[in-house]
């Protein structure tokens, strides 16, 4: 399969070429002086995961003669258990799958759709102009269990009753809360909501660091997979179970909304950004708006600058504001209505925004004008994980409930919570991200891969509207300065969390004469802590040098995650 590239780039001046070609070739194997971990090096595969189980899991499977894909799964099984605040069987899952016998990049859209009868004549027949969050009509139908089928039947080598085994374990034998299990647990919105208290506060008492917490039903739904596979959740006693659940909160859900889902396999998109082509998956997702931004930093000297400089900062933070305006206004399911994706992606388009950025001010209105709606980042509650076998096959996964538990909402017995996707839907007729029945809506959550010669690397870093700026920002890092992955995962980030104005959240480590020279070029900033999981994301990283058949791994350290060895089969 071969990836939609960007074409046409513009023209640069000489010395801007040499120096950036320079800062290019720089391979990614630099450490930092303040660098807090080193990576992972082997020639065995290494699963990183935000939290130390799961990459655990993924690297037994590793061992025991799976995959990249069978870890993957296993790893994203076990994170439904142990992170359950931020993922689940109950929310979606995209993936990029890199072939390293072929050297194909695939792409995976495992996100699910609306319900046939939810509409938005059917919302104003019931006197409702506004989605709220906790409500059952923004449950779609949740992508992650078809993501998983559908990644095992194409890639994978093993049975679910091996992929899942572990999962079920710590469901139904239990785990001990680590720190950020601790500190993100429970969720005040959601603790009146059906289900909820009875499956996560267990007694009515939140689970605190060192807890010891089961979830027996959850092991139970994992088993009706393990057994019939995609049908244990589409087409079986679970879905009886779910669907009469959600009919009786008020949902239109109806058996034949799971049973006919399907995810998509899709071609993914990219650009070249100084010599390495960085890949995302298509809309419905926010991919577009990474690629879009590099288009436009693409056309500003950043390696000169220095890296969390004021000047490179300002640059990106102004790319970016351009990039999402772009992609608020154009993105929606592409089944649903065109999306000008590949004049979205051309160089052209980034050199004429990237004029747009004045080097010395900022600018607080770059929306286009016939939108009206804002949106503002809810939903930085996701999970970003990848996985690297010895053998080079790399993967890229992301999943999601969107808002922490989703809308909490637990079906009697099934012990995980509905995801809260459709409540990005938009209720004015006409727009690429209207609702409609059977649609999908625009989607946070995505997965990249970037490639340069011999290597390759899969990477991804979580947070709702913070995940596309984030990927610039981590690119930028690879690219420009030369850091190895693990160094560019730790970086200081900003993270700007609205589609307009000037404001951006920064982190503490960010230095108080960088921040004070953004602040007089008029960006409002509101310092965050340092490593802050719940502003800047959280995320991870695998990468592959094949001239020298050795694989690398970074995990970040605003999460409990670990990036994890296989161990030879010889020990």
């Amino acid at each position: 399969m071969k990836p939609l590239l960007s074409n046409g780039a513009a023209a640069v001046p000489t010395a801007f070429f040499l120096m950036t070609l320079a800062a290019s070739a720089t391979p990614p194997f630099s450490s930092v002086p303040e660098q807090g971990r080193s990576m992972v090096v082997t020639q065995y595969g290494i699963v990183a995961a935000p939290q130390f189980l799961a990459s655990q899991a993924g690297a037994r499977v590793l061992e025991a003669g799976g995959n990249a894909v069978d870890a993957a799964i296993a790893a994203n099984a076990v994170m439904g258990v142990v992170q359950p605040y931020v993922n689940g069987m109950g929310g979606d899952l995209f993936a990029i799958v890199y072939e390293a016998k072929t050297g194909n990049v695939y792409g995976l859209n495992a996100s699910g759709w609306a319900p046939a009868a939810l509409t938005i004549d059917y919302l104003k027949a019931h006197h409702i102009t506004k989605l709220d969050p906790l409500s059952v009509h923004t449950i779609t139908v949740p992508g992650c269990v078809a993501g998983w089928d559908a990644l095992r039947s194409r890639f994978g080598t093993l049975p679910f009753s091996k992929l899942l085994a572990p999962a079920i374990f710590y469901a139904e034998h239990g785990f001990p809360l680590a720190e950020k299990n601790a500190r993100y647990w429970a969720s005040k919105k959601v603790m009146k909501q059906p289900g909820y208290a009875e499956t996560y506060i267990p007694g009515g008492v939140a689970p605190g660091l060192g807890d010891v917490f089961k979830n027996p039903a959850l092991g139970e739904s994992l088993r009706q997979i393990a057994a019939h596979g995609r049908d244990g959740f589409y087409n079986g006693k679970l879905t009886e179970v779910m669907v009469q659940f959600l009919r009786a909160q008020g949902g239109t859900h109806t058996i034949k909304d799971f049973s006919d889902f399907q995810p998509e396999w899709v071609e993914p998109i990219s650009t070249t950004y100084h010599g390495w082509t960085v890949f995302e998956l298509p809309p419905n997702g926010q991919g577009i708006a990474a690629l879009s931004m590099l288009n436009i930093m693409e056309h500003f000297p950043l390696a000169s600058y220095g890296q969390n400089s004021a000047a490179a900062l300002h640059i990106m933070i102004e790319a970016k504001k351009l990039a999402y305006a772009d992609m608020i206004h154009y993105v929606g399911d592409p089944r649903f209505g065109p999306v000008p994706v590949k004049e979205m992606l051309s160089k052209e388009l980034g050199a004429k925004r990237a004029k747009l950025i004045d080097p010395d001010h900022a600018a607080c209105q770059v929306l286009p004008s016939e939108i009206s709606d804002r949106l503002n980042a809810h939903g930085s509650e996701t999970i970003y994980m990848s996985a690297i076998d010895k053998d080079g096959n790399i993967v890229s996964l992301i999943q999601s409930n969107y808002e922490g538990y989703g809308t909490g909402l637990v079906a009697p017995g099934a012990g995980f919570s509905f995801q809260d996707r459709g409540a990005l839907f938009e209720l004015t007729p006409g727009k690429p991200n209207s609702l409609a029945g059977r649609k999908r809506p625009l989607h946070t959550i995505i997965p990249a891969f970037m490639e340069k010669d011999n290597l390759h690397i899969g990477f991804g870093i979580m947070g709702g509207w913070n995940q596309a700026q984030a990927h610039a920002q981590f690119v930028s890092d690879v690219v420009d300065f030369g850091m190895n992955v693990q160094a560019a995962l730790e970086a200081p980030r900003f993270s700007k969390a609205t589609f307009d104005g000037c404001d951006v959240q920064v982190e503490s480590r960010i230095p108080a004469a960088v921040r004070d020279e953004l602040t007089r070029h008029g960006h409002v900033l509101k310092v965050v802590e340092p490593f802050s999981f719940s502003v800047v994301g959280q995320g991870e990283a695998v990468m592959r040098d094949t001239k020298r058949q050795v694989n690398f791994a970074g995990s970040d350290p605003r999460s409990d995650g670990e990036a994890i060895p296989q161990s030879p089969i010889s020990f």
